[in-house]
């Protein structure tokens, strides 16, 4: 089936009851660590105006402006953004919400046994600490890795609200829950100054998740290395011959320990290896995908090799995986796809559909504090 005539999957349209976020009754954003735009684009789907998104990466402005029209894209570090600043972009009585879900790899569970002290991005929390304590805005949200939960600086942050009169609910949500093919937990924290915060539970709870044929089995095939010539995001890395062959052995939800032992690299006949089963392996079609990493092109990093095709998933089939519609853009028409710049911020992105379900609850909040 070509690719433009698929079935597209897309988020909820977005809300028309709802007026300007000026008029008291709507909500305006600003997105700090936007990256590409997943959570920005899944408030815009529940309704809320995101008026800016902020990110020191300036290859995240493309996708930010492209599918975010609206929004000013603002290419600044985090420590250099002042209260003046935001002040200056929210509208004029509007209920205000700061978002800013910061990078999550100094805590990451890929990273174990590694100070995340050494890491500079592990104080950016407390940046955003300071620009909630200095604007006060009506409604705070934030995304991250479960284990941040453990950490001083995410403990200091959830007392800052709370001393600040903010109600605050915290929760890790299974993205399946909000109907991703894919088994990735995330923490979530709402703070709300209008009434009781509570995270929103998805949708699909209780039900049966997606898989990842229902998600991405309906893409067109393309081989290790290629693009497909209708859409140039839906590319793969290359193999080497050695992986190529390793692939080819490979079985959908299966490990290295199918291969012939010819095949197997040195680590996996160690004892100390011989348990890393997700590692040079498929997806199964009829569950839901692993965690998208920013190394999920990489046969090497995880689970990532396609169901039946010898290659890793491509750059759009992790997108989708990660909730964004087929229809995102990602680069500029005619120009050259960077596939690990790219992989990095499809990996680190925060699913739309959850960015949507926050919005939507964020709504419900404002409404019953009118009521």
């Amino acid at each position: 089936m070509d690719m433009n005539d698929r079935d597209r999957p897309v988020l909820t349209e977005p809300r028309t009851d709802m007026a300007a976020a000026s008029d008291g009754n709507g909500i305006a954003a600003i997105d700090v660590f936007c990256g590409i735009g997943g959570l920005s684009y899944g408030l815009a789907a529940a309704g809320v105006d995101v008026v800016a998104g902020i990110d020191v990466d300036g290859s995240c402005r493309f996708p930010f402006e492209a599918n975010m029209s609206d929004a000013q894209f603002i290419e600044r570090d985090v420590r250099d953004i002042t209260a003046e600043n935001l002040s200056g972009l929210w509208p004029e009585g509007a209920t205000r919400l700061l978002a800013g879900c910061a990078p999550c790899q100094p805590f990451s569970s890929y990273r174990k046994g590694v100070n995340p002290s050494s890491d500079g991005r592990w104080e950016l929390l407390r940046e955003l600490s300071r620009l909630v304590t200095e604007t006060k805005p009506e409604f705070v949200t934030t995304e991250n890795v479960p284990r941040i939960m453990h950490k001083a600086v995410f403990g200091d942050f959830v007392r800052m609200l709370e001393c600040l009169g903010y109600s605050v609910d915290i929760d890790v949500c299974r993205c399946t829950d909000y109907g991703l093919a894919q088994n990735r937990r995330r923490i979530v924290l709402v703070a709300s100054r209008l009434g009781t915060a509570t995270v929103p539970e998805g949708d699909q709870y209780g039900q049966p998740p997606k898989t990842v044929r229902q998600a991405i089995g309906n893409l067109a095939p393309i081989e290790a290395g290629r693009s497909h010539e209708a859409d140039p995001v839906h590319r793969s890395r290359g193999l080497s011959p050695l992986n190529l062959k390793r692939m080819m052995v490979s079985k959908p939800d299966g490990t290295w320990r199918d291969w012939p032992t010819e095949l197997r690299a040195q680590c996996h006949r160690r004892a100390s290896g011989a348990a890393f089963k997700n590692a040079y392996a498929r997806m199964g079609w009829d569950k839901p995908s692993p965690t998208i990493t920013t190394y999920f092109h990489n046969f090497g990093a995880g689970r990532f090799g396609h169901p039946e095709q010898n290659r890793t998933i491509s750059l759009r089939e992790a997108a989708i995986l990660q909730g964004f519609p087929e229809s995102y853009q990602f680069v500029p028409d005619g120009e050259s796809v960077p596939l690990t710049t790219l992989g990095r911020h499809i990996g680190n992105a925060v699913p739309p559909p959850l960015g949507e379900a926050i919005g939507r609850r964020f709504f419900q909040n404002l409404e019953q504090h009118h009521e």
